[in-house]
């Protein structure tokens, strides 16, 4: 997953060179950038939890900057500024990373309830 979210964030660095160059835009590939890297560089703090609770805590994080780079993703697809075709892999990749941090929430958030 390391490797994964890293990919996913040279991705979103990537797709925000390709947007045009003006205000609103310009705004879009700063955010995009911001949340989209976060998830590699938080990711890391993930792995390096000391407990169940915290692991619980960092992923969230996490989650919520996937979810978040999702939505700008879907904000320059409605623009028109990039193809859909030319998001379609960024989009998957960004979904495929959210299911399988709500797995991972899912499986700590039972084995924290199991050992209370």
């Amino acid at each position: 997953m390391k490797i994964r979210t890293k990919k996913f964030s040279l991705m979103v660095i990537n797709l925000a060179e390709k947007l045009p160059n003006f205000g609103s835009s310009e705004i879009i590939a700063s955010q995009i950038i911001k949340s989209g890297t976060s998830v590699g560089a938080d990711y890391r703090a993930v792995c390096r939890s000391k407990s169940d609770e915290e692991f619980a805590s960092k992923i969230e994080i996490v989650l919520e900057k996937a979810d978040e780079t999702l939505f700008w993703i879907e904000i320059i697809a409605e623009k028109k500024w990039i193809s859909i075709s030319e998001l379609e892999t960024i989009w998957k990749e960004g979904n495929e990373l959210t299911a399988i941090l709500v797995n991972s929430l899912k499986v700590v958030n039972n084995r924290i309830s199991i050992m209370s």
